[in-house]
């Protein structure tokens, strides 16, 4: 399935992606019932998205900022479950490709951010 996208905007395009990664990843931890941690990253990972999506439509440049920094809080929860993934014995067949893309979803985010608030 193609999604489809406001315009060419990629931090909305990585962010679902990222998303459905967090989703397939989440439904193999299930398999091997984590069903705790795939529950916390499936509401972490896919809000990252959800909050940049709905920055689209903010109100004010504040909005904005702010709308963007709870994504950015998300991101480094979804870090944090992702950490304890990689490092559990218990936890087998890693996805180290999330690491690789949350990280482009930080850095994003960072610059959005700091642009952002330099307009002041």
């Amino acid at each position: 399935m193609k999604l489809e996208y406001r315009k060419e905007n990629i931090i909305l395009k990585i962010s679902v992606e990222f998303a459905l990664g967090i989703i397939d990843y989440s439904e193999q931890l299930k398999v091997h019932k984590h069903y705790e941690i795939a529950s916390q990253l499936i509401r972490s990972g896919t809000s990252i998205g959800a909050n940049i999506w709905e920055a689209q439509s903010s109100e004010s440049r504040k909005d904005f900022g702010h709308k963007l920094k709870i994504a950015d809080k998300e991101a480094k929860e979804v870090e944090y479950w992702l950490l304890l993934c990689k490092s559990s014995e218990h936890i087998k067949n890693y996805d180290e490709e999330l690491d690789g893309r949350l990280l482009s979803i930080q850095k994003l985010l960072s610059r959005i951010i700091s642009t952002n608030k330099s307009r002041g």
